[in-house]
Parts: structure tokens; sequence; C-alpha cells
């Protein structure tokens, strides 16, 4: 709550409220600022993928705008990403935590494990961008170093000093604010993709 010098109080939610509500939302809204950026300047073709879902009621109470008041999911998601850089097909997940220490791999689904295992057959580009909110941090992790992790290990999370040994910090730019296509391009001059 809010306290003017009038004495008087603001109806507005308190910031605690506020922050959870849009919890998650920082690594998407800077993955999508990235990627409208990509786009318009012709360096990759990046969308977020919709979530299906069918429609069970919608509120008609408005003339003009209709709002859906009941849906459910019809299936499990794959990835949020996917798209095509420099002729690569590119699909990948974004995920956030506010742990200090590790990332624990529950946040990660099985079918998405399975769906980057499917894509990676195929030889596309697939990989983990996780941010660690605590440290202000995000990691590009390439889905075979994260399958090769999972295999060779019982830990039910990834330790944040092996994500930062293994996997690559993302820059952070004020055009670019999550460049994940830089750590692609190094891939690419490195391994000649």
């Amino acid at each position: 709550m809010i306290q003017y010098p009038s004495g008087k109080k603001s109806n507005n939610r308190n910031s605690k409220t506020l922050s959870s509500a849009k919890r998650g939302m920082a690594l998407e809204d800077d993955i999508n600022i990235s990627n409208a950026y990509y786009n318009s300047n012709l360096i990759a073709v990046i969308h977020k993928k919709p979530t299906p879902i069918q429609v069970v009621r919608v509120d008609y109470s408005a003339l003009k705008h209709a709002r859906i008041s009941e849906a459910y999911y019809t299936q499990a998601s794959t990835t949020d990403y996917n798209g095509v850089y420099e002729g690569y097909a590119v699909d990948f997940e974004a995920k956030e935590t506010k742990n200090k220490t590790s990332f624990p791999l529950a946040s990660i689904h099985k079918h998405q494990l399975d769906h980057m295992q499917s894509v990676l057959k195929h030889k596309a580009i697939t990989f983990l961008i996780i941010r660690f909110s605590y440290h202000n941090e995000t990691y590009l992790v390439y889905a075979e170093d994260l399958f090769n992790f999972i295999e060779n290990t019982d830990r039910k999370s990834i330790p944040f000093d092996w994500i930062k040994q293994e996997g690559h910090l993302i820059p952070y730019r004020y055009q670019i604010p999550c460049d994940y296509i830089s750590i692609l391009n190094e891939k690419r001059d490195k391994e000649k993709l």
C-alpha cells in the first residue's frame, strides 16, 4: 500500500503481488524483443510457439470484446521457440529460476526433452536458455551437453558451476537484451556449421 503525502492511500496492489504476477516473464520479454530485432535485421526468424488450447466458454458481456472465460490445454506443448537461422532449424526452451546454486531438472518436462532429442536427430540446433535471476545471468546450454549431463549423473538439478563451465553466458545488449544468436555465431564459426 502506497501512502501519499496528503495521507491518502492508493488502491494499487503492493509490489510483491505485482512482481510475482510477472514472475518468469522477464526472460520471455527479453527473448521476444531480441527475436524482433533479429527478424527486422534479417538475422534470424524465431517465434514463440503458441500453446494449443481448447476454448470451452466465451464471455460476450462486452459488446465489442469477447473474453475467453474457460479453456484447457489440448496437448502438452513442446518447446517455447522455433524458427530458422542461416538455413538451420532452431528450437529451444527458455526457463528462469530464482535458485542461486542450481537449476532443477524437474523444470524441464519429459515431453520437452523428448522433443529436443527428436529435433537433434534431424540436425536442428536445439538448446535451453536458463536465466538465474539471483545472479542476473542468462546462459545457453546446448541440448547435447544437457543430455550428456542427464545421462552421466543421478542429480535432480544442474549445478550453477556446471552451467557456468559448460554453458555459454548470453550477453545483454541494449537492443538485444538476450543475444543468444551471438552464441550460435560462435558455434558456427568454430564448427563451420
